[in-house]
C-alpha cells in the first residue's frame, strides 16, 4: 500500500487478508442497507379507533336529522377519530452476522486501496482545533470529499473538521461500512490502518 508521507517510493506493508480481499458488491449492499435500516428509530405511532378517547355514546339520534347515521365519533371520518390504518412502532433491523459484516468492510477497504482512494499518512495531528490548518493539510494532499480515520478520536481534528462540508473524522474502531462508502477518499494514519487490520483479521 502506498504511503503518502512525502518520501519517494515509501510504502506500508499490510495484510492481504484485510486489504486484498475480493470485491463483493452484493455483500456490501446488503450490509450497508442493514446498517442504515438499524439506525431508523421506528417509533412512529398513531391511534386506532379503539385507542382514541370519547365516542362512548351515539352522537345524535338515528333518524330525522338529515345526516348519515353514526354510532360513535371514534371512526376515521371524524375529526377526533382514530386512523383507519394506524402506524405502529416497528423494528427495521436486519440480521447480519459478524462474518458478513467484517467481510463487507474488508471488501470496501480493499477496493478503496485498489482504486487509490485510500490515502495513508504516518500521522495527522493539529496543534489547535483550527479549520484553516486542517484545510491546508487536506489541500496539500489534494483531498476534498474525505473521511479521516485515526487510531483514537483526536479532539482537535474533530473540532476542526465539523464545519467542513464533505469531511468527517472517525476512529478506526468505530468506523462503519456506510461511512466508508459515503466519501470519495479515505485518509488514514498508519496507526489507524494497523487498528483496522487488528479489528478485521
Amino acid at each position: 500500500m502506498q504511503n503518502n508521507d512525502g518520501g519517494a517510493g515509501a510504502s506500508l506493508s499490510v495484510s492481504d487478508e484485510v486489504f486484498g480481499a475480493e470485491f463483493k458488491p452484493g455483500l456490501i449492499h446488503q450490509v450497508v442497507t442493514a446498517y442504515l435500516a438499524a439506525s431508523r428509530s421506528g417509533t412512529k405511532a398513531q391511534k386506532t379507533r379503539a385507542q382514541v378517547s370519547g365516542g362512548n355514546s351515539k352522537p345524535f339520534r338515528q333518524k330525522g336529522t338529515g345526516r348519515a347515521r353514526a354510532g360513535t365519533t371514534r371512526g376515521p371520518i371524524w375529526r377526533t377519530g382514530g386512523r383507519a390504518f394506524a402506524a405502529v412502532p416497528r423494528d427495521y433491523s436486519q440480521k447480519v452476522n459478524r462474518k458478513m459484516y467484517r467481510g463487507a468492510v474488508r471488501s470496501i477497504v480493499s477496493e478503496l486501496a485498489r482504486q487509490g482512494r485510500l490515502v495513508v499518512v504516518p500521522e495527522l495531528t493539529l496543534e489547535a482545533p483550527k479549520t484553516k490548518e486542517l484545510m491546508g493539510k487536506l489541500a496539500a494532499l489534494n483531498l476534498v470529499d474525505v473521511l479521516i480515520l485515526t487510531d483514537d478520536l483526536a479532539e482537535n481534528l474533530y473540532y476542526a473538521a465539523r464545519n467542513l462540508p464533505g469531511v468527517d473524522v472517525m476512529s478506526a474502531h468505530e468506523v462503519d461500512p456506510a461511512s466508508l462508502v459515503a466519501f470519495e477518499h479515505v485518509l488514514a494514519t498508519e496507526a489507524a490502518v494497523r487498528k483496522l487490520e487488528e479489528r478485521l483479521a
